[in-house]
């Protein structure tokens, strides 16, 4: 599975962005689709995740409330909609993709995942 992430930028504290991922694979829906960042001199961290029907999705307590995982099994792609940043939110943000079946807190670690994107960068300004 190649994965291809967009959407990343610049915007200021209190703004939103959309970042999106797409899968080459045909069989896109039987992946569970997550979502990690890594800012600079810290490790990667989860922060969303999404299993193969759009209801059943998790995130990281720092992002709770303000970002929505979302996924468009017909066309390939997963959905990070990203509202009221903060400059803590500033990282490189990458998509990843599981075969897998576990448990929601097998999903938040990176090891659950075999495919990345290449990441897209995140900057909020305060």
């Amino acid at each position: 599975v190649q994965l291809q992430a967009s959407g990343g930028g610049l915007v200021q504290a209190g703004g939103s962005l959309r970042l999106s991922c797409t899968a080459s694979a045909r069989t896109f829906s039987s992946y569970v689709m997550g979502w990690f960042r890594q800012a600079p001199g810290k490790e990667r961290e989860f922060v969303a995740k999404i299993k193969w029907t759009a209801g059943s999705t998790s995130y990281t307590d720092s992002v709770k409330g303000r970002f929505t995982i979302s996924r468009d099994n017909a066309k390939n792609t997963v959905y990070l909609q990203m509202n009221s940043l903060k400059p803590e939110d500033t990282a490189v943000y990458y998509c990843a993709a599981s075969p897998r079946f576990g448990s929601d807190s097998y999903y938040s670690t990176a090891g659950a995942y075999d495919n990345w994107g290449q990441g897209t960068q995140v900057t909020v300004s305060s």
